[in-house]
């Protein structure tokens, strides 16, 4: 895990105070001072402004909030309402507002919802860098309306051909000794987003290259604002922007993080995706580019080839399916664990009635509990790459073996558990935004970098950071997620899907490593269990039981906006409880609907940037 020593001291030097939220950072809340807004942010707002005026006077759908709309309020710290969004033609719900107006957009502009995927993929990249980009990769689920298929685009980070079982070096016990894993070459999987998001348009939207990408390049080269939760990023990750020279060369002003309001730049960035954009993915993955990621990532240690990058190949892969109380959810296959996990908890809570137990009620949260605690168990155990490992899907996703799960759970006493036995029940698998249009097309994508600004390094000269994925393997060998050359590690990455009837009813998914499974379980479950609006479902108060590296299997973890009463009630059934404050730093959920009148409505999560736009 990363190590923020130098996080509060460094707060205590710039005289700020706590605030943020983003996935998976992992330290203390930090909040910047200095709101002066530049001539040139000025006139880029008014810009803005006039073109949020034409579109309120053509009479252009949609309630997505002005073009001047900030997730922080005028002290600095994030705001936790105004975060969803209405439409008739579309609605874009991501992690950051400027790549769900770019999104909005494109729909307006005759696009599909493939289209604008394609173009808020590249956006983030710009605006949210510290979380996914072009050196990272990622999953991406879409729902045809017009011929009902369902496809899983896998773009995730294999480990390079140099790779191999045991790399990082550990102690007798087990222990790492040094911070490869996570952070420098070693750490670097081969990036596999630019072929992926390029796949994607190319086979299933409508816009040229151009199109989807020139708003993403105008976003780099003018510049964004900085939020409350990329301030504290770059507060908690201080150490690894100052260890990195072009990582700090891009993320730090004058030596320190930028402050919340000011303007970041990245015309490095804007080169590359130009070279991209005019170019196709042969210009990321052969040539001078691919050239500077292999020197970097080589000159940090690691062992990228060009070989490794030109051979690369996004895989196609069939969703994982259940279904919960009548609605069909479609969610990823390995190598993420994410749809299988989620499929499994959903499974064994159907054997309960939830809405009479109560939301959130001790009885409602100590059944979730455990059943995110076995279905955790199972998922530490089985999932791998099905490349390489057999994996019991089939057993996994069964409703017979979730309901032999259920009958485990007892309601006055929380217990611990061990896998499960899949194997019998089987017959002869870090951003999200989630997109629908008034068509029912529908797409969810998840992807990231991993940790908070990945690797550390970053190819110079061209403006974007290479993930560190790698981390995400086994260190141990002979596991069945440990390291193979060409492997891909496993995920907690759940781009998820629901229909009824073969209509389109939601698209939902988060960032947040393994909480993202327990955070869009606990969001479908709200919306399908107690009816609840999608915007209040997401902002509802959530907990989190099962794997995670900051607790141990049964700690759950605890928003205290949850009743105190309740909280003691899990106590005194025995489980150990964390209370993490008001507001988890994640998982970030973000999600679309359509609603019976045919209406979309978009909710984005308040624990970090989060902006849902319709048109």
């Amino acid at each position: 895990m990363r190590k923020k020593q130098f996080a509060i001291l460094l707060a205590a030097l710039l005289g700020v105070s706590s605030a943020g939220c983003a996935a998976p950072a992992k330290g203390t809340k930090t909040e910047a001072a200095g709101k002066e807004t530049s001539a040139g942010q000025a006139d880029a707002e008014t810009d803005r402004a006039d073109t949020e005026s034409d579109r309120a006077e053509a009479g252009l759908e949609g309630d997505g909030g002005s073009a001047s709309w900030k997730p922080y309020d005028e002290n600095g710290q994030i705001k936790r309402d105004d975060r969803d969004g209405n439409g008739k033609n579309g609605v874009v719900s991501t992690g950051k507002y400027e790549a769900s107006r770019i999104g909005a957009d494109i729909i307006e502009a005759g696009g599909n919802a493939v289209d604008a995927a394609v173009a808020v993929g590249f956006a983030l990249g710009v605006c949210e860098p510290q979380s996914s980009g072009i050196g990272g990769g990622g999953f991406m689920l879409i729902h045809s309306a017009e011929t009902g298929e369902n496809v899983f685009v896998d773009f995730r980070e294999p480990a390079p051909a140099g790779a191999w079982a045991g790399m990082w070096p550990m102690d007798e016990d087990g222990e790492l000794t040094d911070d490869t894993k996570w952070l420098g070459g070693p750490s670097v999987a081969v990036p596999g987003e630019v072929k992926g998001l390029l796949y994607a348009l190319e086979t299933y939207g409508t816009m040229s290259r151009e199109e989807v990408m020139n708003p993403a390049i105008r976003l780099a080269e003018e510049g964004y604002e900085v939020s409350a939760v990329l301030n504290r990023d770059m507060m908690e990750e201080f150490e690894v922007l100052q260890q990195f020279e072009e990582c700090k060369k891009l993320y730090l002003k004058d030596g320190y993080p930028y402050p919340v309001g000011d303007t970041l730049k990245n015309p490095d960035l804007a080169k590359t995706l130009s070279l991209i954009r005019d170019g196709g993915a042969d210009a990321f993955y052969k040539g001078e580019v691919a050239e500077a990621m292999v020197k970097a990532v080589t000159d940090a240690g690691g062992v990228l080839s060009m070989e490794d990058l030109e051979n690369y190949d996004v895989k196609l892969r069939t969703p994982v399916s259940g279904t919960y109380r009548g609605y069909e959810v479609l969610s990823s296959p390995p190598p993420s664990s994410g749809g299988t996990t989620i499929v499994e908890i959903l499974n064994i809570l159907e054997n309960f009635n939830l809405k009479e137990m109560g939301h959130n009620s001790a009885a409602h949260l100590h059944t979730l509990t455990e059943a995110m605690k076995m279905a955790y168990q199972d998922r530490g155990y089985f999932a791998a790459d099905t490349d390489f490992i057999d994996v019991p899907l089939a057993g996994l996703t069964s409703k017979e073996y979730a309901a032999g799960l259920a009958s485990q759970i007892d309601p006055d006493k929380a217990q611990m558990f061990s896998h499960g036995d899949a194997w019998g029940y089987e017959s002869a698998d870090t951003t999200h935004y989630s997109i629908m249009d008034k068509s029912g097309n529908i797409v969810a994508v998840t992807k990231t970098i991993n940790y908070v600004f990945g690797s550390g390094v970053v190819p110079a000269g061209y403006g974007f950071i290479m993930n560190d994925e790698m981390d995400d393997f086994d260190a141990e060998t002979g596991t069945a997620n440990e390291v193979q050359p060409g492997k891909r590690p496993m995920s907690s990455m759940s781009p998820t899907i629901v229909l009824r009837d073969d209509k389109p009813v939601m698209t939902v998914g988060a960032p947040g490593s393994q909480r993202i499974i327990s955070g869009v379980a606990q969001v479908i479950s709200n919306v399908i269990d107690f009816d609840m609006d999608i915007q209040d479902a997401i902002t509802a108060p959530r907990i989190h039981a099962g794997s995670d590296w900051t607790t141990s299997d049964e700690t759950i973890m605890i928003e205290t906006r949850i009743p105190q009463d309740v909280i003691e009630r899990l106590k005194t059934l025995g489980h150990p409880v964390l209370e993490t404050g008001d507001w988890m730093d994640y998982p970030c959920v973000q999600a679309v609907v359509m609603l019976p009148d045919g209406t979309l409505r978009g909710g984005a999560d308040p624990r970090r940037d989060g902006k849902a736009v319709g048109y």
